[in-house]
This record gives C-alpha cells, structure tokens and sequence, in this order.
C-alpha cells in the first residue's frame, strides 16, 4: 500500500528526515511515534506530496509520489495537525467542495455526509460558518471530509488532539473499518496508550532517524510502550 525508500529531506543543514524506509501493506493501522521534531510531520507531508524530499523514493499501491502525485493523491486522504480549513465556507459547502473534488456523485455524497455528521453530532453544525467550530469541531470536519471518498490509504497526524472521548471511540472504530475493508491508516501519535492497543505497528522516530519498527509486540515486548518509548528516548543514536 505504502512504500517508504532511503527517505530524506534537510533543511539548510539539518536532516529532518534521515534514510528513512517503511512499508505498510493494506488491513494494516501503523503508528509513528517520536518526540516533537523527531521529523513526523516532515515524513508525513512527504508522503502525501506537500513536501519534496531530497532523496528517496516514496510510492502507493507502486506508484511514485514525484512521477505522478495526482493519482497517488486520488487513493488517500491526509488530516493534518491542526486542520487548515476555509472558515468562509459553512461546514457542508465545505463537504461538498471536497466531494467535488474527488468526484463523489451526488447521492452517494448525500449519504456518506448524513452518516458521518450524524455519528460525530454535526449534523446541525453543518449549516454554520466553519469560522464559529471549535478546534474539535474542525477535527471532526476534517475527519468527515477525509473519508468521503473512501480513499485506500488516510495519513493522519495527531489525530486525536482536540477530540471528545465519543468522538476519539468513533475515529478508532472508522480506522478499524477501514483497514477491514482493505485500506490502510499511517497515523502519528503522543497518545501511546490509544497506539499500544490500536496499531498493529509501529515505527518509533528520532532525530529523524527510524530507531525501532514492527508489530506492536515486537516493539514493546513485555513492556508498555511508553516505557519502550522513553527508554530509546534516552538512549544515544
């Protein structure tokens, strides 16, 4: 699904991205979890076609991102950090201007904003200015729109920062759904407790370096993985 090759991208003089390679294959949730500026974001932003790297390759369902960024932006959906959406807009012109986009047809769109906004409670949000939602809000109206289009592979980044417990259950069990029906989910975390017990792997990052990859089991063995996690923290690379 997801293909990650010798990945690197320097600012001036910094590597934020070091050699980095993974793979994701399809009914797989992958967690990346780092410090902040272990070089996440950068890595993420590069595969979603935000980014150009320096070097590396970076492919999904085998195409490149660089030969052809538009069929690979076709097959996923990307949730950023903090979700830049167009506050001028209300939340279900919104909605339809990325349905547009994707070219969801007018019924199914229908069906799939009615369902999504009556699980996260949006549905009478929808006709208010995006400018009025709260942080939360906006998540969820990110997260609606990102899976609109029922796309194969969703990069997420922080995902559930902002998010009301009901909320956070609902996104778990659409990442669940997702990858039962084949997809895949690439997600970046500090919640380690939501990551030990959502991800089948993980990939732990720093100092834009890839120091430790598997399953979960693997990678946390009999410890918990936040133990794991600040362990090789204070480790030297």
């Amino acid at each position: 699904m997801l293909e990650i090759c010798h990945l690197t991208k320097i600012y001036g003089e910094k590597k934020a991205v070091d050699d980095l390679s993974l793979s994701i294959d399809a009914g797989e949730i992958y967690g990346f979890i780092g410090h902040n500026g272990a070089g996440k974001t950068t890595t993420l932003k590069s595969v979603v076609g935000i980014l150009r790297f320096d070097s590396g390759e970076i492919k999904i369902n085998g195409i490149s991102v660089n030969e052809d960024p538009i069929a690979c932006k076709k097959q996923l959906a990307y949730i950023p950090d903090n979700p830049d959406l167009y506050d001028f807009m209300t939340g279900i012109k919104y909605l339809n201007f990325i349905a547009d986009i994707f070219g969801i047809e007018q019924k199914t769109r229908e069906e799939r904003i009615k369902t999504y906004a009556e699980k996260f409670d949006m549905t009478d949000d929808l006709a208010q200015p995006v400018a009025s939602y709260s942080h939360g809000m906006k998540q969820k109206l990110a997260i609606i729109s990102a899976w609109i289009h029922s796309p194969r592979l969703i990069i997420m980044d922080e995902p559930f920062v902002g998010l009301d417990p009901k909320a956070s259950f609902l996104l778990k069990e659409m990442m669940r759904e997702t990858c039962k029906n084949g997809g895949a989910i690439f997600f970046s975390t500090h919640v380690l407790d939501v990551a030990e017990k959502l991800c089948d792997k993980i990939a732990i990052i720093k100092n834009g370096k890839l120091i430790k990859t598997g399953t979960t089991e693997e990678v946390k063995g009999d410890e918990s993985l936040e133990s794991v996690f600040l362990e090789l923290e204070g480790d030297e690379c």
